[in-house]
């Protein structure tokens, strides 16, 4: 468990607050049952919607330490779990003196163990949350490393033999759905769909961050977004993009949301030229 143990939705929802992460009621749901079942949370959605921020928020809101493992395709059990330093066990071999009882025992014990996220997540003593970001970009095989990890709460290191966890720390996988995850892994998982806000919550969020902003305009510029989220585009504007354009307007002086300062914040919110050019054709029929 993490540092605090939560009682109740209202409660979850009060700290990731305070903790600056306005949350729904599902989501405050879905980090209650995962804290207090100890299941890993699988929160999946697009990109930019707050998801690996729900993470950071969870262990500012409970004291705890967050381990992260970035996904990515290269992943394997050397950069996820451990491996060994083998220039540093090399220079200790190359200047062992003759008649020294070295052996290559010596050489495999923990001052030569690169301890990576998994393992450290596994011996940590103090409160931690482990957050697996990305795990759809995760080949296969490493999909079933990490499913192995999450079943079995231990690793076998051979030179060191089976180290088990010393607490069950909370865990945090945020998923893009770029491809389908395992059934296995889904099914291990609480599961926790975070899709782009409605413009109320949008709205909150973005007074929340820009607080100079008025709520006339903060709901302008959230409804302007949905709008554009409408579009058949690459990409959509994610929160943190609506945050931006939001920044910016006391920069551009404006103080209200019309045709053209949409057209003028493409480039805040879309981030290819052909969906700033199809937004562009959209917007003219408007």
């Amino acid at each position: 468990m993490a540092a605090k143990a939560f009682a109740s939705v209202d409660e979850v929802d009060e700290a990731l607050r305070d903790a600056g992460y306005l949350p729904s009621e599902a989501i405050s749901t879905a980090v209650l049952l995962a804290t207090r079942l100890g299941r890993p949370l699988l929160a999946e959605g697009p990109a930019g919607t707050g998801k690996t921020s729900l993470a950071k928020a969870l262990a500012s809101a409970t004291g705890a330490r967050i381990i992260r493992l970035q996904c990515h395709e290269a992943i394997d059990e050397s950069r996820a779990l451990y491996e060994w330093d083998y220039r540093k066990q090399l220079l200790t071999i190359q200047s062992v003196r003759e008649g020294d009882q070295t052996t290559v025992e010596d050489v495999y014990d923990e001052d030569y163990l690169l301890v990576r996220p998994l393992l450290d997540a596994l011996r940590s003593e103090d409160d931690v949350i482990l957050l697996v970001d990305e795990v759809d970009r995760l080949s296969i095989e490493a999909e079933a490393l990490l499913l192995e990890f999450m079943a079995e709460r231990q690793v076998t290191v051979p030179e060191l033999g089976t180290i088990r966890a010393t607490q069950i720390c909370p865990v945090i996988l945020t998923s893009n759905n770029t491809r389908e995850l395992s059934e296995a892994l889904r099914r291990r998982c609480i599961f926790l769909h975070i899709d782009y806000p409605d413009v109320q919550r949008e709205r909150d969020i973005v007074m929340a961050e820009v607080p100079d902003l008025s709520a006339e305009l903060a709901e302008q510029v959230t409804t302007a977004a949905a709008t554009l989220r409408t579009l058949s585009l690459r990409k959509k504007p994610s929160v943190s993009e609506v945050l931006d354009w939001a920044r910016s307007l006391p920069v551009l002086e404006r103080d209200e949301i019309d045709l053209a300062a949409v057209k003028q914040a493409l480039p805040l919110l879309l981030k290819s030229q052909s969906d700033i050019e199809h937004a562009l054709a959209e917007l003219a029929k408007m």
